[in-house]
This record gives C-alpha cells, structure tokens and sequence, in this order.
C-alpha cells in the first residue's frame, strides 16, 4: 500500500471516529431530554405522549 493510501485511511478513520462521537452526543442529549420531559412534565399539568 502506498504511503498516500495510508494517509487516506487514517484521515478517513478520524473522521468516522469524530462522527460517531457527533452521534452519540446528540442521542444523550436527546435523552436526556425526554427524560426531563417525563420528570416534568407531571408536575406541570402537561399530557404525556403516550
């Protein structure tokens, strides 16, 4: 494999990496807004979804 190919598959495995990382944030942060939701959601007379 050439050095030029090496480079590209380690760039191109950062990326995933940093993409993957993007993804996982965004689902905690989503959680943990539903979470939230159906803590307060009780409280302040809201219906739940389901």
């Amino acid at each position: 494999m050439h050095w030029l190919g090496i480079a590209m598959m380690l760039v191109g495995l950062y990326l995933a990496l940093k993409v993957a990382g993007t993804v996982l944030k965004l689902l905690m942060w989503i959680l943990v807004l539903v979470g939230a939701y159906l803590f307060a959601a009780p409280l302040l007379g809201l219906s739940l979804p389901f």
